[in-house]
């Protein structure tokens, strides 16, 4: 099934980001090492704590009437092997 969302907020991006993740059955360690990013960095943007990145990212996309959404697949499956 699929679910679509619009993103709102850096916060609503953390909590599908965080979704995403949980429906691939990774760790947040397991993706940061996988992306090579730092597990405090994924945590800080699954909990929408506002970065510059975000920040500008939602500006832009407010000043341009521009509408960003998401879509889940719930049924993806895991990356971990059986």
């Amino acid at each position: 099934m699929q679910v679509k969302t619009k993103i709102k907020n850096p916060r609503t991006l953390g909590a599908v980001i965080q979704q995403g993740r949980m429906i691939k059955g990774l760790s947040q360690r397991e993706l940061a090492q996988e992306l090579g990013i730092g597990q405090k960095w994924l945590w800080e943007m699954e909990q929408g704590k506002p970065g510059i990145l975000t920040t500008r990212l939602f500006e832009l996309l407010a000043a341009t009437d521009v509408e960003l959404y998401a879509e889940l697949d719930t049924e993806a499956k895991t990356q971990k092997p059986v």
